[in-house]
């Protein structure tokens, strides 16, 4: 039987593109090339319906490949992946996570939001508020120009070049620019939002990968919030004026994903120049030449102020790992992430919203299942015959893992675990 691990190196040594948001698959998930799957390990009791394998790659970018490989039945990703799935003709949209059951629960759920270490902002406040005027002032930008900000993301993502997965081959910009309007770029912590994320809270305990300080405190919204550079941020956008803040000596890391989710993040640098006219505060690349640059200046009112390195990673977990040992000190993240990383004591908290919605669940093209009750059925079927369906996310912890995971139970499924 061939490993995952194996065929996803061969694919991702044919990519042209997407081995910058790859790192392979880390698990072999015992799938045969027939598209058929041995039944995987069950972790809890059986459920009605029977049961569903999760496998967990290291981040998206080896998922088509293994959907166009028959290895996995589906996978529930960030935007572009989903979109690149449709527009390869390698698989169809079950639902966008908007539409996951159970029935409105997700209609506006949070998706990804700007994070801060305790200690950094204590020390930096000025500094991070302007960061955040910029992260607003971007927000903005992406909102009303949409068209150029998908033509900025594609470039960051892909260099504009297609994205590939084996002999298939997308246009990046074509992908992008039709996942755009899946996804709702919002920085207000609204009561709605902040409703919708203790619903996340609530659905992490459920499934157990909360299990500490904030599934014990009797005050989460002081425990995981802290929203001054979000208010103090709209202060400045609201006057058009910033303040130059003090010079910060080391170099201040900022960690992100390869994903639509944090285009606030791509327009910021490739656009620079339009910020630094706009409202004195800029991220001026080091290296222009770079598509995706990793090293920038960081300009208020003409000053450089810091150097800001920009690291991406697989998922958000890592970004929450390179948190907790201070190798990062701000961050764009997933809700689930970040919320799992303050259960665990590190010092980090939400600061504002990045996005909301803009994950979807994919499956192989022609299958019976085009929106969830035929899916559920078609599980059903699989699990039924003894070859239970496998799901591949985005790693454990992330959040289309914890949506695809709590749907499923909900639905009266077992959530299994594929593994090597």
């Amino acid at each position: 039987m061939k490993t995952l691990k194996g065929t996803a190196i061969a694919f991702v040594a044919l990519a042209l593109v997407l081995v910058v948001i790859t790192a392979g698959c880390t698990q072999s998930s015992g799938v045969s090339n027939s598209g058929t799957t041995s039944t995987p390990a069950a972790t809890s009791a059986t459920a009605p319906n029977g049961t569903v394998g999760i496998l967990e790659t290291a981040g998206v970018g080896p998922m088509p490949s293994l959907l166009a490989t028959s290895q996995i039945d589906g996978y529930i990703a960030w935007q572009p992946v989903v979109e690149a799935g449709l527009e390869s003709n390698i698989g169809q949209v079950v639902v966008y996570s908007k539409d996951l059951p159970p029935d409105g629960k997700w209609s506006d759920h949070p998706q990804n939001v700007f994070v801060v270490r305790k200690d950094f902002y204590a020390q930096n406040p000025d500094f991070v508020n302007d960061f955040s005027a910029l992260n607003l002032a971007a927000t903005q930008y992406i909102n009303d120009h949409p068209q150029e900000s998908a033509g900025i993301a594609a470039d960051w993502l892909a260099g504009k070049q297609n994205f590939t997965y084996g002999n298939v081959s997308v246009s990046s910009v074509t992908a992008v620019s039709n996942a755009l309007p899946t996804i709702k770029f919002t920085n207000n912590p609204s009561d709605s939002w902040k409703s919708s994320t203790a619903d996340f809270v609530q659905a992490l305990i459920n499934i157990g990968s909360v299990n500490g300080y904030v599934k014990n405190s009797t005050d989460r919204d002081t425990l995981l919030y802290n929203f001054q550079p979000y208010q103090n941020a709209q202060g400045i956008i609201a006057a058009k004026s910033v303040t130059t803040p003090a010079t910060v000596q080391s170099p201040v890391t900022v960690g992100y994903l390869m994903a639509m989710d944090h285009s606030a993040l791509f327009v910021a640098v490739k656009d620079w120049q339009y910020f630094n006219d706009t409202y004195g505060i800029a991220l001026k690349p080091e290296d222009l030449t770079k598509a995706k640059p990793d090293v920038a200046d960081f300009l208020v009112n003409g000053q450089k102020v810091a150097t800001v390195k920009l690291v991406s990673a697989n998922a958000g977990p890592n970004l929450m790992q390179l948190a907790a040992t201070n190798s990062i000190q701000m961050s764009y993240v997933g809700v689930p992430p970040a919320i799992s990383a303050i259960d665990q004591n590190i010092p980090i908290t939400i600061a504002y919203p990045i996005d909301n919605l803009g994950s979807g669940l994919v499956v192989t093209k022609g299958s019976s299942a085009t929106d969830w009750e035929s899916f559920a059925a078609w599980a059903k079927q699989r699990s039924d015959a003894g070859k239970p369906l496998v799901i591949a996310a985005p790693g454990k912890g992330s959040i289309q893992d914890v949506m695809i995971r709590y749907s499923l139970q909900n639905s009266g499924f077992t959530v299994t675990e594929v593994k090597v």
